[in-house]
């Protein structure tokens, strides 16, 4: 899930920002209000997280203009005040949701994820592909019964590629819905990240390289029930890259 936390105040930014990734999603952070509607404006978000009181243009303003230009994005509006006054012009403006400060962060990943569920066309909680499950609420991948040690994004690649149904996901769209703003388009991170992937998922294959196009999952494997026997990468969970677990 791609998610952009528009908010003034840094420090409540980047520790909604930190907490947000460590829930396995990418997260870009303006702190104010022109950025924050420019990089709404141009990126395709599941959901703006969107500070009402800004520098620049006001998240109403920015709510409004998103909502005029028809932009999908789901947008979660956060205001230091919480009568019932503010939330209806909140959500008057085009706001999808509305959460008055201070709130408990666990509410707001809660509401982020599900106004990304209406984002795109709902997927079911776990996803298979053969042997394969993926559990999406719990963030855990299990192969033939053993658990799979993935990092964040090999977790969201192979998330994405399992939503998509067998569809092929190019490396440009990997790499938007699984990267944050600071990946380089020109980077192999996307190459790389599947190598590892795949090397973890084990055999028989699991996904597909359609040249030139992208990448998918095997289509037979999700019309069966068993995608075999084969080797798979044992873990305790799923990792944050830097050899730590990322969720506690």
């Amino acid at each position: 899930m791609r998610v952009l936390v528009v908010e003034d105040e840094s420090q409540l930014a980047e520790a909604v920002a930190r907490g947000l990734r460590r829930e396995g999603m990418a997260v870009d952070v303006a702190f104010e209000g022109d950025d924050g509607y420019r990089k709404a404006a141009l990126t395709r978000y599941d959901v703006v997280v969107l500070d009402r009181d800004l520098p620049g243009m006001s998240g109403d303003d920015i709510c409004r203009r998103l909502t005029d230009e028809g932009v999908l994005t789901r947008v979660l509006m956060l205001t230091a005040s919480g009568t019932v006054e503010d939330k209806v012009t909140g959500l008057a403006l085009g706001a999808d949701d509305y959460l008055p400060k201070p709130f408990a962060f666990a509410e707001l990943v809660a509401r982020v994820r599900a106004l990304g569920r209406r984002t795109t066309p709902a997927a079911p909680p776990v996803l298979h592909a053969g042997d394969l499950v993926l559990d999406s609420s719990k963030r855990t991948v299990t192969r033939g019964g053993h658990l799979i040690d993935l990092t964040r994004k090999e977790f969201g690649v192979l998330e994405t590629l399992l939503m998509a149904q067998g569809a092929v996901v190019s490396s440009e769209e990997l790499l938007d819905r699984v990267w944050d703003e600071n990946a380089d388009p020109f980077t192999t991170t996307v190459r790389v990240t599947m190598m590892t992937l795949r090397r973890k998922v084990g055999t028989p294959p699991i996904i597909d390289t359609v040249v030139g196009s992208g990448y998918r999952i095997v289509p037979d494997l999700l019309h069966s029930g068993d995608g075999g026997d084969g080797a798979v990468g044992v873990g305790a969970g799923w990792s944050d890259g830097e050899g730590e677990p990322a969720s506690s």
